[in-house]
């Protein structure tokens, strides 16, 4: 896959992590994700152009991924 090829290229943040689960998963992986009291800004689209919106999460957020066999 062509990083130069706009048709290859991630549009939206869903796409992204499908594309990662569905990378790493065929490799038997999973994914965890544990943030304490995260901030980030998120985007509205990709590109130079994206307002931002500013996120805080005041706590613990865990995100866990694993394929049922």
């Amino acid at each position: 896959m062509s990083s130069d090829d706009p048709a290859e290229e991630t549009q939206t943040w869903p796409e992204l992590a499908i594309g990662l689960y569905d990378r790493l998963t065929g490799r038997g992986a999973e994914i965890t994700y544990e943030f304490e009291d995260m901030e980030v800004d998120v985007p509205s689209k990709t590109g130079e152009d994206a307002d931002y919106a500013h996120w805080r999460v005041d706590g613990t957020l865990r995100i866990r991924t694993r394929d049922r066999e």
